[in-house]
């Protein structure tokens, strides 16, 4: 068969093939060059954004204290020799720290000096030597050494946030102050430590001694209630609608609305945990029970799709070789299937308690963001978590709360980070490739 085209037709239509394919490779390689501008760009913000976090948040781990020498007068503080912490407890702290203090600069007089003087120490000071004496009663009798945290604007200056070159009407500390902590700078009286009380702590007016272990306990109780209620209710709903349950209209409705809850708004949860928990059922506000409660709304849509996934992965051939030995439906379900689907059902839950983990809107709604000083001891205690935290800091005005925002920033990511890294783990470890 011969073909009807010359020569100089066949050579056009090469070059027109060879230009068309030119052209696509130069798309193809314009399309590759915007993919990965695109990936780059994404990596340096988030280059970005952790830059800013951790150059914000590093100092917050160290804090100045400041070293006092205290006498501890016996007859003044226990006068019936007996050591009785009720006894101890009344003792006058803020006189003998008011006196100690004023004693390291005896050339200070005037009562607005002497205020000032008592500014560059936490005005907790007194509650922690109180604590102190009433934990060690043998330290009675003596003078000895102290060290107190430092006032959060002493903390500032020394950490380089507060310019002490600019004059004196621009910045919150006066010259006097500069004064006194080189002073006490020269003595060894004034030093940076690790900042023990950021993970000991609870939350507190004063940024020098607030710390975030409320929080974070107020996040492991409502993490501890949300898997509890999620994990079973979410495989069950999985195991009952893929293998139990008939194809039919109705649980058609039922995925289509699992599915849907899956993108609705925190915040219609916190509404509902509400208007429900705490206004029907009378649950106490502010607590990790009705946080946990809420969260296990939030997050079982995500444990049942995974789960479900998870399930479907199983191969047919499983369940057929089950039944034919003999096994029952309920046998081939609970001895084959679900340990098979289990590595894939941990990590959907894992990934759902992360993302509860980082929620705030819905447990804004059933008042967890209350000032909690004391760290909660159980589900029904009053308590924040961790997110929560961060925006009751972000909001504060003064200078120090800004770094310790950023620090439980940071704890917040270790957390995920950690929690995303079993998940990884638990599915590396347990899958199995068919």
């Amino acid at each position: 068969m011969t073909s009807n085209t010359t020569p100089a037709e066949q050579s056009g239509v090469a070059d027109k093939v060879r230009r068309t394919l030119d052209k696509r490779y130069r798309a193809e390689r314009r399309f590759k060059r915007m993919g990965m501008a695109a990936v780059l760009l994404g990596l340096s913000f988030v280059v970005l954004l952790f830059t800013s976090i951790i150059g914000n948040g590093y100092s917050a781990f160290r804090q100045a204290y400041v070293r006092v020498d205290i006498t501890l007068d016996a007859a003044t503080l226990d006068p019936r020799g007996t050591a009785d912490p009720e006894v101890l407890g009344k003792g006058d702290y803020r006189g003998l720290m008011r006196n100690s203090i004023f004693a390291m600069f005896p050339e200070v007089t005037s009562r607005s000096e002497k205020r000032e003087l008592l500014g560059l120490v936490s005005q907790e000071a007194e509650f922690m030597l109180r604590t102190q004496v009433m934990e060690n009663p043998d330290l009675l009798g003596g003078t000895h050494g102290f060290w107190f945290p430092a006032d959060s604007e002493v903390d500032m200056l020394l950490k380089g946030h507060i310019d002490r070159n600019v004059p004196e009407a621009d910045r919150r500390v006066s010259d006097k102050s500069i004064a006194w902590v080189d002073q006490l700078q020269d003595k060894g009286y004034l030093e940076n430590r690790f900042n023990t009380l950021f993970f000991t702590n609870g939350d507190s007016r004063n940024a020098e001694i607030a710390g975030v272990r409320g929080a974070i306990m107020g996040s492991v109780y409502t993490l501890i209630v949300t898997l509890l209620l999620s994990f079973p209710v979410g495989v069950a709903t999985a195991v009952y609608l893929e293998e139990i349950a008939p194809k039919n209209r109705l649980t058609d409705i039922i995925e289509v609305n699992i599915n849907n809850l899956a993108a609705v708004p925190s915040i219609v949860f916190g509404l509902l945990g509400l208007a429900v928990f705490i206004n029907f059922f009378g649950l106490p506000r502010s607590a990790p029970l009705v946080g946990g409660l809420v969260l296990t709304l939030m997050t079982l849509p995500t444990i049942i799709i995974a789960s479900r996934a998870a399930l479907k992965s199983v191969p047919p051939s499983i369940r057929q070789a089950a039944l034919a030995v003999g096994a029952s439906r309920l046998q081939t379900i609970t001895h084959h299937v679900v340990p098979l689907a289990l590595p894939g059902m941990l990590t959907g839950t894992i990934i759902g308690m992360a993302q509860a983990l980082g929620e705030t809107a819905p447990l804004l709604m059933i008042g967890m963001i209350a000032f909690i000083v004391d760290v909660p001891q159980g589900v029904t205690d009053p308590s924040t978590v961790l997110p929560v935290q961060i925006f009751l800091w972000a909001d504060a005005p003064e200078r120090a709360f800004v770094e310790k925002t950023s620090a439980a920033i940071m704890v917040l990511l270790g957390f995920l980070a950690l929690m995303n890294l079993a998940a990884v783990l638990l599915r590396k470890r347990f899958e199995i490739r068919w």
